[in-house]
């Protein structure tokens, strides 16, 4: 689109405020869970539902969008999304029971679903081509910052008002973002055009076996369950269905020719990557703090929000600088700044200070915003504007289902190997070992009585986490830096603006 888009202004912070409003409720309620279990009496496993309903619906609906918005026009959907998602919130901050917090957070993901790829479309047709840097920049302020924020202020709500609150926060932003939408934000064109009804529900069976396969697996001992081999089988004979319905229908639910862009199909490559190390780090770091470190939830999420900070820093930068840097080379920095963040938490132990927590969450955080805005940027930069709507919904999804895979990985490997090494450790604790009789040790740790050996299993434990987190973020930094040769499998995309066409590709 052309510099003369009126009130870009306005409508950028609509958009940013229904992105940062959707992002942060994926990772928001997570610090409440505890406190909700009381509230709607509800068992552990029984809460994790809150939070799957909503990752399940919400991952099933972000591929509709694309045909939402060419059949009704992107106004109607946008604004009936916030409603709707500001709705539910409400209705989730009432709920008096848990089978009423599940069909909220289901209403509350299906809307909440379009929200950030329909911000992404919106920001993309609103900036000419050379600005898209700067757009995605102001556009990945609100996706990397929320997750990552998320829990600071949960806790925060949580701790000093009440877990209802989470939700009812998001009244006053949704309020302002339907005005400024209705007010300002013009309609797309639209298209009568019918609905894959098979591609979608083959997708839908695929996307939803996959989430709930990855978010229960963990409780289920994932394939030794029946329940998780009967969702895997659904997960891949629904999506094998789907991709040969997908190069076989007259009008599939997705174009099969939005893959022959070479940028567009690699980016969804590497974002899915991204998507793996962005929530599965904070997954890890999360536990690491308040359990291993002992730190307070509001203490925990206080040393993690400079890691936004660095976010925030990096990508204003970035918006500046790429019309003038190859974007590929700011993707490979922000990978080798993150894998070397990576190294660094591998020696994180129980003695490991404050400072440097909050240094290294920093330059991950400028590291993953110099990796976001590039890819962002040049994945959709020669990708004909036309499928854009349907891009940025298959951009969104894969980075979820990313985070999804990324954070079941990381967690089913910290069990198991913190299995592993109390089991060694164990091994070495014998009446021979000389280093448990050293003078103090003998009395706190005293293998005659209960109390020593309940205390000296405790330490145990701990160190041999200490020792499973180490090797979760030794797996993290291979799939960074495993991901550096997609940067330059990535065409270089042409510094020629404006228009509808698409950029030429330089390689």
């Amino acid at each position: 689109m052309s510099d003369t888009v009126p009130h870009r202004g306005i409508i950028t912070v609509c958009v940013m405020l229904a992105t940062i409003m959707q992002a942060l409720d994926t990772t928001i309620a997570n610090v409440a869970l505890p406190y909700m279990m009381g509230s709607l009496s509800a068992t552990l496993d029984q809460i994790n539902w809150v939070l799957t309903s909503y990752i399940v619906a919400a991952a099933i609906m972000i591929p509709v969008t694309g045909f939402l918005v060419t059949r009704f026009g992107r106004k109607p959907v946008f604004v009936i999304a916030v409603l709707g998602f500001t709705i539910a919130s409400v209705l989730c901050g009432l709920a008096a029971s848990l089978e009423q917090m599940v069909l909220y957070r289901l209403l509350q993901g299906i809307f909440g679903a379009p929200l950030v790829p329909l911000s992404q479309s919106v920001l993309l047709d609103s900036y000419p081509r050379e600005r898209h840097g700067s757009a995605m920049a102001i556009w990945g302020v609100g996706v990397m910052v929320g997750p990552i924020l998320g829990p600071t202020l949960g806790g925060w709500l949580t701790e000093y008002y009440n877990w209802r609150w989470v939700f009812f926060i998001n009244v006053p932003v949704g309020i302002l973002t339907i005005a400024g939408l209705m007010t300002y934000l013009t309609d797309s064109p639209r298209t009568k055009t019918s609905f894959d009804w098979t591609g979608f529900l083959l997708l839908a069976f695929s996307i939803g076996g996959l989430q709930m396969m990855l978010d229960r697996g963990e409780n289920l001992d994932w394939f030794s369950s029946v329940e998780i081999m009967i969702e895997g089988g659904i997960a891949i004979t629904a999506f094998y269905m789907f991709i040969v319905h997908m190069m076989t229908a007259d009008n599939p639910f997705i174009d099969p020719k939005i893959f022959a862009d070479r940028n567009f199909s690699i980016g969804l490559i590497a974002i899915f990557i991204v998507g793996i190390i962005l929530l599965a780090t904070m997954a890890l770091l999360t536990p690491f703090l308040q359990q291993i470190m002992g730190y307070p939830v509001l203490t925990a999420g206080l040393v993690m929000a400079p890691r936004g900070i660095g976010t925030m820093v990096a990508m204003m930068i970035v918006g500046r600088v790429i019309s003038r840097i190859d974007p590929r080379f700011l993707f490979a920095f922000g990978l080798v700044l993150i894998a070397f963040t990576l190294w660094e938490m591998m020696y994180y132990t129980t003695d490991v200070s404050q400072a440097t927590i909050i240094r290294t969450g920093i330059i991950q955080g400028a590291g993953l915003g110099f990796v976001f805005v590039p890819l962002s940027t040049i994945t959709f930069a020669t990708l004909d504007p036309r499928y854009r709507t349907q891009a940025t919904s298959l951009f969104s999804l894969m980075r979820n289902i990313g985070s999804s895979i990324g954070i079941s990985i990381v967690i089913f490997m910290l069990t198991r190997n913190t299995v592993i090494v109390h089991a060694d450790l164990a091994a070495q604790v014998t009446p021979f070992n000389l280093g448990l009789h050293m003078p103090g040790l003998n009395q706190i740790w005293d293998m005659t009585t209960l109390s020593g050996k309940a205390a000296l299993n405790a330490e145990v434990t701990k160190q041999s986490a200490v020792v499973a987190y180490a090797n979760d973020y030794l797996l993290m930094m291979y799939v960074a830096l495993a991901t550096l040769p997609l940067a330059f499998l990535l065409s270089k995309p042409s510094k020629r603006g404006g228009g509808g066409a698409p950029a030429v590709a330089a390689d």
